[in-house]
């Protein structure tokens, strides 16, 4: 790859993506004619074709039912937006019978250019920082931060094993029976740990297997939320975490198994496991809670949101987005204006979280 070339990939199981609708934008960063960084930004993308609008078909059965898969693309060529080439994948699912390309292209087109612009701040920023401080003192710190990360999980690996012994284990079920098991070894001597989900079920003919990368974001997750540390999100988390997760498993499928809802639905699943098995909290709705509608000519995806579980000390919230949904959902007014829809009721429901000391937090009606 040159200078002034972007690359663009979605691919789930082959290119460590988490659903085919989050498209990520690649840029090196050329410091005196070599690469010493890369840029990314990931975005949703509305529609990129698939038998569904939205692309987010709840009877997906394999991955070209989602949408357009992209394992590696030259955006930008020579500084040139690869206009042509990009829509062509992006039709490209057209091409079979009963699934259709993308609806919104135009959208698609503003949306990737938008990720390369972002790219390219984020370029400048960095070269500003070396140009300041120098690119030895940047990458050293770039490590600190990796280090003190790791250093902040493993003492909170530590003082769990000091309290309540070297392993743990929790299972939760998806609505077909399927297990979502882990099993959790400790070493108490040096805050290392095996997160185990060789127990999980089978991957399943329908969409919500998860590749390895959702369940490695939502160990991450649970891990920087458990720390009582201020740290800022990044890799060195993972670094004392060593996973078993077995192929061909809900966890692990096959690179042409259906995926899409195991970004939005299985994530929140493995959040909850991760964080009942270290006994932190209740089980919150375990679904980002999709909705998706439209036709040939446009779609419409939203995430409603749902009740959060309580704690050892606390009362779940009610009417909220939880753990590793990420978003907001759209305006009634900005709703009704923009798509041929009326929104009728959008309120809490009434003592769904379940009581106890602590009730869980309401779920909504929408």
């Amino acid at each position: 790859i040159k200078e002034g070339e972007v690359l663009v990939s979605n691919h789930p199981q082959m290119a460590g993506g988490s659903h085919l609708p989050d498209i990520t934008v690649i840029t090196p960063v050329f410091f005196r004619g070599s690469i010493i960084f890369f840029v990314a930004s990931r975005g949703h993308h509305s529609d990129i074709g698939g038998i569904s609008p939205g692309s987010m078909p709840p009877h997906s059965t394999r991955i070209e039912d989602e949408g357009a898969a992209i394992v590696a693309f030259k955006l930008v060529r020579k500084g040139e937006f690869q206009e042509e080439g990009i829509t062509d994948i992006l039709m490209a699912p057209g091409k079979i019978p009963g699934n259709s390309g993308t609806r919104n292209l135009s959208d698609n087109l503003s949306d990737l250019k938008a990720q390369v612009a972002a790219n390219q701040s984020g370029i400048q920023l960095l070269r500003q920082l070396v140009e300041e401080y120098g690119l030895e003192t940047v990458r050293a710190y770039m490590v600190f931060i990796q280090s003190n990360a790791e250093v902040a999980v493993r003492s909170l690996l530590k003082e769990y094993a000091s309290k309540h012994g070297n392993s743990a284990r929790a299972v939760d079920y998806m609505d077909d029976g399927t297990p979502v098991s882990l099993r959790v070894e400790l070493d108490p001597s040096t805050g290392s740990a095996v997160f185990d989900f060789s127990e999980t079920g089978p991957q399943v003919d329908a969409n919500h297997n998860a590749p390895p990368a959702v369940t490695y974001s939502a160990v991450i997750y649970c891990l920087r939320s458990m720390v009582n540390q201020d740290i800022p999100l990044n890799q060195g988390c993972l670094a004392p975490i060593t996973f078993n997760i077995r192929e061909g498993s809900l966890l692990n499928p096959s690179k042409d198994a259906a995926v899409v809802g195991g970004n939005v639905l299985t994530s929140q699943r493995v959040v909850d496991v991760v964080l009942r098995a270290f006994g932190v909290c209740a089980a919150s709705q375990g679904c980002m809670n999709n909705l998706t509608f439209g036709d040939k000519v446009f779609g419409y995806y939203e995430t409603i949101a749902g009740g959060a579980g309580a704690g050892p000390t606390w009362d779940g919230r009610s009417g909220v987005h939880t753990h590793c949904t990420n978003t907001r959902i759209t305006d009634p007014e900005i709703l009704e204006r923009r798509y041929p829809v009326l929104l009728r009721r959008f309120g809490l429901r009434s003592k769904s979280g379940g009581r106890g000391l602590h009730p869980g937090g309401d779920g909504v009606v929408r």
